[in-house]
């Protein structure tokens, strides 16, 4: 008999918590064994999904005693920053293995993370993004960096979004730098008219990030040489996007022990 991954869905009533759910419900070796969300307490998550209803109600909150009652085995979490690393602490310490979907946490948050997983035992999967076409989009810019040494990076989301930049953003240029040094873009004169106007500076990288309705999540990274640019371009269209990314991090980090960030550590 196939043992199911268990798994637990937090912001289960968020635009990528939904897909998750129902994505989640299509596997056949995974089952939802709880789900909690601020919004719909109380409520069948199969009616918020439009489904027939399916025993599990949304609770307002996550715990320890809760994530062991219902024997879960990954916590996967789409709510916020601050929501996602006081779920993750409660994860650990029952012994879960977190896949954070949700984007913000700082440094300081991280190390705190990795302290605790450590001394538990328990792995932790965070993804700046779950979209198999941004994590070759990162692989593509860090490789051309080695030839291209000027580069600017510009996100487009929807204005909902809380954080700028994006995770994406931020890991994009993080694995540029790992390849070229930091140097001054531009002309060593230059000035801003409107403070900003170039963008945010990440080890002598320009970052830009545009807030619109309409928009979802893209990425351009745009290269510049003699002569010519090279542009690397990633859009997501809608949520169902990312779930063949979620549904390959549940199942690698499944009894995973390890303290992993992005995707790209769990494609062949």
């Amino acid at each position: 008999m196939l043992n199911k991954i268990r798994v637990f869905v937090a912001g289960a009533c968020g635009k990528m918590g939904m897909e998750s759910v129902r994505n989640i419900l299509k596997q056949e070796d995974m089952e939802i064994v709880g789900v909690s969300n601020i919004q719909n307490q109380g409520m069948d998550i199969g009616t918020v999904l439009g489904l027939s209803p399916l025993g599990l109600l949304v609770s307002g909150s996550l715990s320890l005693e809760s994530l062991k009652k219902a024997e879960v085995d990954i916590l996967v979490d789409f709510t916020n920053a601050k929501s996602a690393f006081i779920n993750a602490k409660e994860a650990i310490r029952a012994r879960v293995v977190p896949v954070i979907g949700a984007t913000g946490l700082d440094s300081e948050e991280i190390a705190e993370l990795k302290e605790i997983a450590k001394e538990n035992n328990v792995g932790v999967f965070i993804a700046p993004n779950f979209a198999l076409g941004a994590i070759l989009m990162m692989k593509f810019a860090k490789e051309t960096a080695k030839y291209f040494s000027h580069v600017d990076i510009i996100e487009y989301h929807h204005d909902n979004k809380l954080d700028a930049p994006s995770g994406t953003a931020l890991k994009t240029a993080e694995s540029i730098s790992q390849i070229r040094k930091p140097i001054i873009q531009g002309h060593p004169n230059e000035y801003e008219k409107i403070p900003g106007s170039r963008g945010g500076d990440i080890n002598g990288i320009h970052v830009h990030s545009v807030r619109l309705p309409g928009l979802v999540a893209h990425q351009e990274v745009i290269f510049g040489g003699l002569g010519q640019t090279l542009t690397i371009r990633h859009d997501a269209y809608t949520r169902e996007t990312y779930m063949p990314g979620v549904m390959l991090a549940i199942r690698k980090s499944y009894k995973m022990t390890e303290f992993i960030i992005g995707l790209e550590n769990f494609l062949d």
